[in-house]
C-alpha cells in the first residue's frame, strides 16, 4: 500500500533540469496555464488556430512550387509568385507573433458571469543567464472599458525549485493564484463603506 502512494506522489513531481532555462521556463509557463484554467478561465486558441490556418497556406503554396508539372524555364513566372507568396504570408506570421503573440503564453476568455468583457493575456519572461522569472497577466483588450490594470510579478525561480529540479507546486500555485487575485480585484470596482 505505502508503495503505491510513493509511486502515484512520484509520478505527479514536476521535475526540471536546473541547466535547461528554456527547459525551467516550459515547466513554470505549463504550470501557470493549468492554474488559471483551473480557477474558471477558458483558453481562447483563435489567434493560434489563425497560425495554423497560415502555416497550412504557406506549406501549401510551397508544395505546388515544389510540384508544377511544367520544368523550370517555362515557370518560372509561376515560381516567383510563389516564392513572393510564402514571404508575404510569412511575413504575416511574424508580424502576428510580433505584435499580438508577444511573450504570451495563454489567452483567455472572460469569466463566465464576470462583468468584464476581455479575458485575459498571461505571458512570463526568464532572461537568459538569469533566475529571475517575470509572469505578466493583462487584458486581452486593453483599450476596453472593463480592462483591469495590468500585473505583474517577479521572481527568482529558486524559490519555486528545490535543488534536484522538482517544483514545489504549492508556493508556485499560491504566487500565481495571489497574482490573477490581484489583477480580478484591480479590475473590480470599489465598493463604498
Amino acid at each position: 500500500m505505502e508503495e503505491k502512494k510513493t509511486e502515484s506522489a512520484t509520478k505527479n513531481v514536476k521535475k526540471v533540469n536546473l541547466l535547461d532555462h528554456i527547459a525551467i521556463k516550459h515547466l513554470l509557463d505549463e504550470s501557470v496555464s493549468d492554474i488559471v484554467t483551473s480557477r474558471g478561465y477558458k483558453e481562447d486558441v483563435r489567434l493560434s488556430n489563425v497560425k495554423f490556418l497560415l502555416g497550412g497556406i504557406i506549406i501549401v503554396v510551397a508544395l505546388v512550387a515544389q510540384f508544377y508539372n511544367k520544368k523550370f524555364p517555362e515557370n518560372r513566372d509561376f515560381l516567383i509568385c510563389c516564392i513572393g507568396l510564402y514571404v508575404v504570408l510569412t511575413a504575416v506570421m511574424q508580424l502576428i507573433l510580433y505584435i499580438k503573440e508577444k511573450n504570451a503564453i495563454l489567452f483567455t476568455y472572460p469569466l463566465e458571469g464576470s462583468f468584464t468583457s476581455t479575458g485575459l493575456v498571461v505571458s512570463s519572461k526568464l532572461p537568459r543567464f538569469s533566475d529571475q522569472y517575470t509572469l505578466t497577466i493583462d487584458s486581452a483588450d486593453p483599450q476596453s472599458i472593463s480592462a483591469g490594470k495590468s500585473v505583474q510579478f517577479t521572481k527568482s525561480v529558486t524559490q519555486w525549485l528545490t535543488k534536484d529540479g522538482v517544483l514545489v507546486e504549492g508556493l508556485f500555485w499560491k504566487d500565481v493564484e495571489a497574482l490573477v487575485k490581484e489583477y480580478t480585484e484591480a479590475g473590480e470596482p470599489k465598493k463604498k463603506r
